[in-house]
């Protein structure tokens, strides 16, 4: 693996000279977000050695390079997940690329169905801890200490500080966003009633099918950490039967303007 990473490491930089200090994931349908970017570098997945491509609609497939205000940003227009057939190692590899590209601050976003009665489509969760019920853990396996410990505190995957940074913007800019706790399952089917009710009776807020392992990774390497989900379907009895991807895209594309708007601002201030 760490031969992998600077393979593609020193291959990203003979093509640009572009050191980014925020690293961005892009969950369904929020890959618009690349419009924020003053954009100096696009790189296609299908380019990058040893890079995997997003299979999934709504996920373009392209590494941007750029910068918002005075900060250099690399975008994963795309992500990868465990349910599409990669190993957990392939589904974080871009986040150890990003950690060797320059990145210290990781932002990330998804799409997920909410347990939260506060809830609704369309609202914002910022992430402030999660629950991992994936089956399989992206640091199995022998440690390689280059990339970071054997065992990693987890006390804080998503940074306080920016959390609280991005909770004051969001007042002063007029969002409402809920801080919650985000469950990772590996899908791709969407949860069952009972699935939705379990997830609530332990504790989180609402359901997803990424994030969790690009996290670990990312602490495992040291990187603060920020995640935020947009709500797309709601998991009760109401709602449960009409929900599908196309309309996850849709609701995901309804909340991406105060998304956008957010994440831009916390870049450029914090």
């Amino acid at each position: 693996m760490w031969e992998q990473v600077q393979e593609t490491v020193s291959f990203i930089q003979n093509k640009i000279n572009f050191a980014p200090e925020y690293g961005v994931i892009l969950g369904s349908g929020l890959g618009s977000f690349t419009e924020e970017i003053e954009i100096e570098y696009t790189l296609p997945y299908a380019d990058i050695p040893n890079f995997p491509v997003s299979t999934v609609q709504g996920h373009k497939g392209a590494l941007v390079f750029g910068r918002i205000g005075d900060k250099k940003v690399v975008a994963m227009q795309g992500r990868f997940h465990f349910y599409e057939g990669y190993s957990m190692k392939e589904v974080t590899f871009p986040v150890r690329v990003m950690k060797y590209l320059g990145v210290s601050k990781l932002i990330v976003s998804n799409a997920c169905g909410g347990v939260n009665s506060d809830f609704q489509v369309g609202s914002i969760m910022i992430l402030k801890d999660h629950i991992n019920f994936m089956p399989e853990h992206p640091l199995r396996g022998k440690n390689d200490e280059r990339f970071g410990p054997r065992f990693v505190n987890m006390s804080e995957p998503y940074s306080r500080k920016m959390i609280s940074h991005a909770t004051s913007l969001a007042a002063d800019l007029g969002i409402k966003v809920h801080v919650g706790v985000y469950l990772a399952l590996q899908g791709p089917t969407f949860e069952t009633l009972a699935e939705y009710k379990m997830v609530k009776a332990v504790g989180a807020d609402c359901v997803g099918m990424s994030t969790v392992p690009e996290v670990i990774v990312a602490r495992h390497m040291d990187l603060e950490t920020f995640g935020i989900s947009v709500i797309t379907d709601m998991g009760d009895a109401d709602s449960i039967d009409t929900i599908s991807h196309d309309e996850v895209l849709e609701a995901a594309k309804g909340a991406e303007p105060k998304v956008r708007h957010l994440i831009r601002n916390l870049i450029e201030t914090y």
